[in-house]
């Protein structure tokens, strides 16, 4: 299970990155419509350079902008061309008859496809049968047309399951938060969540609750002095990006000599 963000928002993807848990970028001509007029290729740049600065070695995935079959294929050649220097670069391409042999050219040409826009069990076989490395469907808009959303996840995951498919399931078109739970319960490897809805995974008016009711009990108990303000420099945990592994850093490459902790430490220690 894993969420990706569908951001082109530079503070957007950021806050993600600082908590840790984005699995991978997506943006669409739509998305970035949102931002702030400006070159394009400057802006993608802007995001694979806030990813490297995280060490978010992550699935950025950025659409064609052209119906145009030829100029499809230019497109994904000059996007290759520019951003290919990011290992994890992914091509959006929708589904479509002569979309099918662009889909099928990006993987002769070692690049990473997003078949996007599949409405139907239907669509996203084809586009694993062309290559596809994910297929996105659209959950939001299955429903509009009166179908079952979850029921076509289910099916296309199964299917991918007897055929032994490497291709992903991401489940886009996003607009409840009750989506992001059914999508990931229907068999989804990747459900792709709108900045909005991602601190609502965190939120529950029961945990906001408890967590108070903890704070008043402790402050009821506890000495004057045990409820200080912790000075901002003995303060360790990060909220900014990671350092080098020649910083100072939690990568950093520890100092010669230094006691370090054994592979799967953590895990051990992990309630069960």
């Amino acid at each position: 299970m894993k969420i990706f963000v569908d951001s082109a928002n530079l503070r957007d993807i950021e806050s993600a990155l600082q908590r840790g848990f984005a699995s991978g970028v997506t943006t669409n001509p739509s998305i970035l419509s949102k931002e702030e007029r400006r070159d394009f290729h400057t802006h993608m740049r802007d995001i694979i350079v806030l990813l490297q600065r995280y060490n978010a070695s992550i699935p950025l995935s950025v659409e064609l902008f052209t119906t145009d079959p030829q100029q499809m294929l230019a497109q994904a050649e000059r996007f290759l061309h520019d951003f290919g220097d990011y290992a994890n670069l992914v091509i959006k391409v929708p589904i479509g008859w002569d979309e099918l042999r662009v889909i099928h050219a990006i993987r002769q040409q070692g690049g990473q496809v997003n078949c996007t826009c599949c409405m139907s069990y239907n669509q996203a076989i084809i586009a694993a049968q062309a290559g596809a490395n994910y297929v996105s469907l659209f959950w939001g808009r299955i429903r509009d047309t009166g179908y079952d959303a979850a029921a076509i996840v289910r099916q296309v995951r199964q299917t991918f399951r007897e055929w032994d498919c490497p291709s992903q399931i991401i489940v886009g078109s996003i607009r409840h938060l009750m989506d992001v739970n059914e999508a990931h319960q229907a068999g989804a490897d990747i459900v792709t969540v709108p900045p909005q809805f991602l601190p609502l995974l965190c939120a529950h008016p029961k945990t906001t609750e408890a967590v108070a009711q903890f704070m008043r009990d402790f402050e009821a108990w506890a000495a004057p002095d045990e409820l200080a303000p912790v000075p901002a420099r003995a303060a360790r945990l990060r909220t900014t990006a990671p350092a080098s592994a020649n910083g100072k850093g939690p990568h950093a490459t520890p100092a010669r000599g230094a006691r370090t902790r054994p592979a799967g430490a953590l895990a051990r220690r992990a309630p069960k």
